[in-house]
Protein backbone atom coordinates (compact mmCIF):
# COMPACT_ATOMS: atom_id res chain seq x y z
CA UNK A 1 0.00 0.00 0.00
CA UNK A 2 0.74 3.29 -0.76
CA UNK A 3 -0.05 7.08 -0.48
CA UNK A 4 0.88 10.27 -2.47
CA UNK A 5 2.57 13.01 -0.38
CA UNK A 6 2.36 16.10 -0.77
CA UNK A 7 5.34 17.89 1.37
CA UNK A 8 7.65 21.50 1.15
CA UNK A 9 11.14 21.53 0.75
CA UNK A 10 13.45 23.96 2.74
CA UNK A 11 13.07 26.19 -0.30
CA UNK A 12 9.35 26.82 0.00
CA UNK A 13 8.83 24.26 -3.05
CA UNK A 14 5.75 22.10 -2.49
CA UNK A 15 7.31 18.17 -4.01
CA UNK A 16 5.56 15.03 -4.61
CA UNK A 17 6.99 11.54 -3.13
CA UNK A 18 5.31 8.40 -3.27
CA UNK A 19 5.33 6.67 0.17
CA UNK A 20 4.82 2.70 1.53
CA UNK A 21 2.76 2.08 4.20
CA UNK A 22 4.75 -0.32 6.59
CA UNK A 23 1.89 -3.40 7.70
CA UNK A 24 2.26 -5.60 10.58
CA UNK A 25 0.39 -8.85 11.35
CA UNK A 26 -1.67 -7.89 14.94
CA UNK A 27 -5.28 -9.28 16.30
CA UNK A 28 -6.49 -6.37 15.81
CA UNK A 29 -10.20 -7.53 16.60
CA UNK A 30 -9.99 -10.47 18.67
CA UNK A 31 -10.96 -13.49 18.34
CA UNK A 32 -10.49 -12.83 14.65
CA UNK A 33 -7.34 -13.77 13.19
CA UNK A 34 -4.64 -11.32 12.90
CA UNK A 35 -4.46 -8.88 10.17
CA UNK A 36 -2.29 -6.31 8.74
CA UNK A 37 -2.24 -3.33 10.06
CA UNK A 38 0.30 0.30 9.94
CA UNK A 39 0.70 1.59 13.13
CA UNK A 40 -1.94 4.18 14.25
CA UNK A 41 -1.78 7.98 13.88
CA UNK A 42 -3.79 9.89 16.28
CA UNK A 43 -6.03 12.51 14.65
CA UNK A 44 -7.84 15.92 15.64
CA UNK A 45 -10.66 15.46 13.47
CA UNK A 46 -12.38 13.93 10.49
CA UNK A 47 -14.58 15.63 7.43
CA UNK A 48 -16.44 15.31 3.94
CA UNK A 49 -16.19 17.07 1.37
CA UNK A 50 -17.50 17.56 -2.25
CA UNK A 51 -16.21 19.80 -4.91
CA UNK A 52 -18.43 20.28 -7.77
CA UNK A 53 -17.37 19.71 -11.56
CA UNK A 54 -15.49 22.56 -13.21
CA UNK A 55 -13.81 23.63 -9.20
CA UNK A 56 -11.02 25.15 -10.29
CA UNK A 57 -8.98 27.00 -6.59
CA UNK A 58 -6.16 29.09 -6.55
CA UNK A 59 -2.74 28.00 -5.38
CA UNK A 60 -2.30 27.67 -1.42
CA UNK A 61 -0.44 25.81 1.38
CA UNK A 62 -2.52 23.40 3.00
CA UNK A 63 -3.86 24.83 6.45
CA UNK A 64 -3.44 21.33 7.99
CA UNK A 65 -1.62 18.68 8.11
CA UNK A 66 -4.02 15.96 6.79
CA UNK A 67 -4.92 12.69 4.83
CA UNK A 68 -7.79 13.02 2.13
CA UNK A 69 -9.26 9.69 0.40
CA UNK A 70 -10.94 10.22 -2.32
CA UNK A 71 -14.47 8.25 -2.76
CA UNK A 72 -15.37 9.72 -5.84
CA UNK A 73 -14.27 11.91 -8.75
CA UNK A 74 -11.03 13.11 -9.64
CA UNK A 75 -8.77 16.40 -9.48
CA UNK A 76 -5.66 17.06 -11.31
CA UNK A 77 -3.29 18.23 -8.01
CA UNK A 78 -0.30 20.71 -8.78
CA UNK A 79 2.68 21.35 -6.57
CA UNK A 80 4.65 24.26 -7.22
CA UNK A 81 7.29 22.75 -8.70
CA UNK A 82 5.21 21.84 -11.29
CA UNK A 83 4.52 17.62 -10.85
CA UNK A 84 0.98 16.85 -11.16
CA UNK A 85 -0.76 14.09 -9.92
CA UNK A 86 -4.30 12.90 -10.78
CA UNK A 87 -6.07 11.97 -7.34
CA UNK A 88 -9.12 9.48 -8.24
CA UNK A 89 -11.55 7.29 -6.90
CA UNK A 90 -9.08 5.23 -3.97
CA UNK A 91 -6.07 7.19 -3.93
CA UNK A 92 -4.76 8.32 -0.77
CA UNK A 93 -2.93 11.96 -0.64
CA UNK A 94 -1.03 12.95 2.36
CA UNK A 95 -0.76 17.01 2.60
CA UNK A 96 2.15 18.40 4.52
CA UNK A 97 2.67 21.46 2.36
CA UNK A 98 1.33 23.80 5.19
CA UNK A 99 3.61 26.49 4.25
CA UNK A 100 6.16 27.54 1.01
CA UNK A 101 4.14 28.40 -2.74
CA UNK A 102 1.38 25.46 -1.97
CA UNK A 103 -0.46 23.58 -4.78
CA UNK A 104 -3.25 23.86 -7.16
CA UNK A 105 -6.35 21.57 -7.18
CA UNK A 106 -9.07 21.34 -9.86
CA UNK A 107 -12.19 19.22 -10.32
CA UNK A 108 -11.66 17.19 -13.68
CA UNK A 109 -13.72 15.42 -15.42
CA UNK A 110 -18.10 15.03 -15.01
CA UNK A 111 -18.61 13.66 -12.00
CA UNK A 112 -18.00 16.13 -8.66
CA UNK A 113 -15.04 14.96 -6.24
CA UNK A 114 -15.96 13.37 -2.71
CA UNK A 115 -13.18 13.00 -0.32
CA UNK A 116 -13.18 12.01 3.18
CA UNK A 117 -10.04 14.12 5.25
CA UNK A 118 -8.23 13.43 8.37
CA UNK A 119 -6.39 16.26 10.67
CA UNK A 120 -4.03 15.32 12.24
CA UNK A 121 -3.39 19.07 13.78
Amino acid sequence: MRYHHLFVDEAGESRWRDVEIELEEQTFAPPAQGILISKPETARATMFLKLPVGWNEPIHPTPKRQTLVCLAGAAHVTASDGEMREIGQGDVWRMEDTGGKGHHTAVIGDADFEAVIIQYD
